[in-house]
């Protein structure tokens, strides 16, 4: 196991009646807010209706930004600066999933650098100073309640990017999973199968002998399977929801990778295809991932994939470990079409083959030239996996 420092200092409050320490828990870090939220649905659930009179009840002044993307867009976090800087704001209050939470975290640094927010995206402007975050969950999908980084999209070059800095990472997040009940079935699949893809993307490396971390990511795959249907089933199946939710928090909040070496694989494919089709980020990841795993299956790999099948979907051994393999490659497929109801083909989606070269090459492009995940894929490598996803 390889050496690490770990420290996540995000407060979680975690639970249905939390709404009320809201202002004690701004005033720590703030006392001007700005909202900012998706396309509506947390003034159809009344969330923002109880948030805003929460904040008026205790003199807190604030201004929104609402309308943010499902894929966020920059544009978005330049209007956000505009805001905050108009209004001499110090704090953020992310209301909704991981686009509102990501796009809160690119304003909050943008705020502090004259360059376009797009810059600091791209790694041109540092990310040294940052307005606090806290954030009210409504959509267990990406982690981004408790970590530190984000994915902006900018349509006009093409681009889906990463950014992060530890300085990013919420002060508090409250997770009611009441607030999920209203998510539609589209979208709480795909969350599950974004939770389960960072799980993947951190269990799947070899040689690090991190036993404890990749039980612990089992755990958490093994509570996506388990709830997920459920929550499908009963959308308002308090302890699916909650399960799911937490499950969200830890796939990626940095405990699973420590002592790993985790450069990810499925993400930096799938964002290509959110780029240029601006398609659901959780169902490009499903339909990607038992390709991906089918394309580097090989004697390095074929260990840690039947390990895989054995130890989350409980395949019985046997004498052929390419078999069990392949076994756990299929009953992930399975699970994401026959349980999730997750479209699993390329076409499903809306993409045929006229981008897979130029998204492929971009792919390797922004990786570095090569994807340096489990096995090293280069833009070659990346449209086969493209163009066995397509039927």
């Amino acid at each position: 196991m390889k050496d690490f420092i770990w420290n996540v200092d995000t407060k979680i409050l975690f639970g249905k009646d939390f709404l009320k320490d809201l202002p004690k828990e701004i005033k720590k870090h703030g006392d001007r807010v700005l909202i900012t939220y998706g396309g509506g649905s947390i003034k159809k659930i009344g969330l923002y209706d109880k948030v805003v009179k929460i904040l008026e009840d205790a003199n807190i002044f604030y201004k929104e930004l609402g309308g943010i993307e499902p894929n966020p867009r920059v544009k978005s976090a330049r209007e956000g600066v505009e805001i905050v800087r108009g209004n001499d704001l110090n704090f953020i209050l992310a209301i909704g999933g991981g686009s509102v939470i990501d796009l809160s975290k690119l304003i909050a640094a943008a705020t502090f650098v004259e360059a376009d927010p797009w810059k600091v995206v791209i790694g041109e402007e540092k990310i040294k100073k940052a307005l606090p975050i806290g954030t009210i969950l409504t959509l267990a999908a990406t982690g981004s309640e408790m970590d530190a980084g984000g994915v902006i999209t900018n349509p006009d070059t093409k681009q889906k990017l990463g950014f992060g800095s530890p300085i990013l990472k919420p002060k508090f997040s409250i997770l009611n999973p009441e607030t999920t009940y209203s998510v539609n079935e589209k979208h709480t699949v795909a969350g599950v199968a974004d939770i389960m893809s960072h799980t993947m993307e951190n269990y799947f490396t070899l040689g690090d002998d991190a036993y404890l971390q990749n039980r612990m990511a089992e755990a958490i795959l093994k509570t996506c399977i388990h709830y997920g249907p459920i929550a499908l089933e009963e959308p308002e199946n308090y302890e699916a929801r909650s399960n799911i939710m937490w499950a969200s928090s830890w796939a990626i909040n940095g405990l699973l990778k420590t002592g790993k070496s985790t450069n990810w694989s499925v993400h930096p494919m799938e964002h290509e295809l959110s780029a240029f089709y601006d398609i659901t980020h959780g169902i490009g990841l499903a339909i990607l991932t038992p390709r991906f795993l089918k394309y580097i299956l090989d004697d390095d790999t074929v260990d840690m994939i039947r390990d895989f099948g054995i130890n989350v979907f409980d395949i019985k051994p046997t004498d052929d470990k390419f078999l069990d393999a392949k076994k756990a490659i299929g009953a992930l497929h399975q699970f994401f079409e026959s349980d999730l109801h997750i479209p699993m083909t390329l076409e499903e989606v809306g993409i045929d083959d006229e981008h897979l070269e130029e998204m492929a090459k971009r792919a390797a492009e922004h990786a570095g030239g090569t994807i340096k995940g489990v096995k090293e894929l280069n833009a070659d490598d990346v449209l086969k996996i493209y163009k066995d996803s397509l039927f």
